[in-house]
């Protein structure tokens, strides 16, 4: 499946983003806030997102080697997308498939990470 654009955002609305971003590249990382959290992600180029409200409303959380600011709302305490950089330099952003409007996790068919050992 190609990237097809999709809009999103965290439960209480504050914060809102569009994004093109290919949800047959789903995964499931078993890291320990990734397990915690229950996310499945995609990952998008910068480019291909664009949050269009609630910057102002997110607090950045980091831990182990602080590459990727996992971003939520200090309203609702929902981390709908995340920043980072990929090995190759290419900037990123890791999106929750489950903050995804008009997307349903049970259909999704994520591949397991094996975060713990990075």
């Amino acid at each position: 499946m190609a990237a097809k654009h999709f809009t999103g955002g965290c439960h209480c609305g504050a914060v809102r983003y569009e994004v093109h971003v290919d949800l047959d590249s789903a995964i499931a990382c078993n890291c320990s806030r990734c397990a915690r959290l229950g996310a499945i992600l995609a990952f998008a180029p910068e480019s291909a997102f664009s949050l269009i409200s609630g910057e102002a409303g997110m607090t950045d959380y980091q831990f182990n080697k602080k590459v990727i600011h996992h971003l939520f709302c200090t309203t609702c305490g929902i981390q709908s997308f995340a920043r980072g950089t990929m090995p190759n330099g290419t900037r990123m952003v890791a999106v929750n498939l489950r903050c995804l409007d008009g997307v349903d996790p049970a259909s999704l068919s994520p591949k397991a990470v094996d975060g713990r050992n990075f």
